[in-house]
C-alpha cells in the first residue's frame, strides 16, 4: 500500500507527525506539501492528495488542515474519493470498515500527535468489509455519475 500525504500551514506539525510515524513503521508513501507554516491554500493540497488516489497510484490518502474540515470538503469534489474526517479510533475503523474511506482527514488543532498516530494506525489496518456496506457505497458512486460534469439538472 502507498499513502499520499499533505497538509496546509495548519496541519503541518500534524502531517510531519504522520510522515514520521509512516517511514519509522516502513509504510512507503510521498509527501505533497507543504513544507513550511507559511499561509497556502488548503484545496490545492487536498487536491494533489485526491488526485494521486483517484489515479490509483497510491492507494490511501491523509491530509491535514487546522480542523480536518476544509481539506475533506475539498477531496471529496474529486469522483471516486471518499475522503472521512476522524478524530477517535472508532470513526477511523468505521470508516474504512463500513465507507471504504480512501483518505483520512485529520485536524491539528483537535487532536494531538499521539491520538493522531493510533488514528493512521487503525485507519491503514482496518479493510473494507463489504456485504451490506457495498451496496452503500456503490450508491455514492451513481451519486458521483448523476451530478458527474454539471449540476444534475
Amino acid at each position: 500500500m502507498r499513502v499520499a500525504l499533505a497538509a496546509d500551514h495548519g496541519g503541518f506539525r500534524l502531517k510531519e507527525e504522520v510522515l514520521s510515524f509512516l517511514r519509522e513503521n516502513g509504510i512507503p508513501c510521498h509527501d505533497f506539501g507543504t513544507y513550511s507554516e507559511e499561509a497556502v491554500d488548503y484545496p490545492d493540497f487536498a487536491l494533489l492528495v485526491a488526485e494521486a488516489v483517484r489515479s490509483g497510484e497510491y492507494q490511501r490518502g491523509i491530509i491535514c488542515c487546522g480542523t480536518g474540515i476544509g481539506v475533506a470538503i475539498a477531496a471529496n469534489k474529486v469522483p471516486g474519493i471518499r475522503a472521512a474526517l476522524c478524530h477517535d479510533t472508532f470513526s477511523a475503523r468505521a470508516s474504512r470498515e463500513h465507507n471504504d474511506a480512501n483518505i483520512l482527514t485529520m485536524g491539528q488543532r483537535v487532536i494531538g500527535p499521539g491520538l493522531a498516530r493510533e488514528i493512521v494506525r487503525v485507519w491503514l489496518a482496518s479493510e473494507f468489509t463489504g456485504g451490506r456496506h457495498a451496496r452503500r457505497v456503490a450508491k455514492i458512486a451513481e451519486i458521483e455519475r448523476k451530478y458527474a460534469g454539471g449540476s444534475g439538472c
